[in-house]
């Protein structure tokens, strides 16, 4: 079931981008390296990826949406069993636990069709003629 726009997915792209890369800080892991290294290298990751997507929050327009839906549940994937693959569940797991099946969620509830992809611009053309 795909309930989520376009749109309203490259909102939460930037916000979880963000979160991310605060997250060390907002929620007093900074001095446990591997949450804090995981944690902002996964947030750089979601901000690159958003910009260069194929959608309403694309800059580049390189990456397609299906590609993209597919890294967010890769991510969300790795982000939520991070704790127990880099050895920091005792310090902190619940962030990236959260925001990793937020990730996985988002990636298979999004439209995967993109409004500005390169097919639905052709098509847009052809039935214009």
């Amino acid at each position: 079931m795909r309930f989520i726009s376009r749109k309203a997915h490259a909102m939460l792209d930037y916000m979880t981008g963000i979160l991310l890369i605060a997250a060390p800080w907002l929620f007093n892991f900074a001095d446990v390296d591997a949450a804090k290294w995981v944690a902002i290298a996964v947030g750089a990751m979601i901000l690159v990826m958003s910009f260069i997507t194929d959608y309403e929050g694309g800059g580049a327009k390189t990456l397609s949406m299906g590609t993209h839906l597919t890294m967010d549940v890769l991510a969300g994937i790795f982000l939520a069993a991070s704790p127990w693959l880099f050895n920091f569940d005792e310090f902190v797991y619940l962030p990236h636990l959260i925001v990793g099946i937020f990730e996985i969620i988002a990636g298979l509830c999004t439209d995967r069709v993109s409004q500005h992809s390169h097919t639905h611009h052709v098509d847009n053309v052809r039935h214009a003629h």
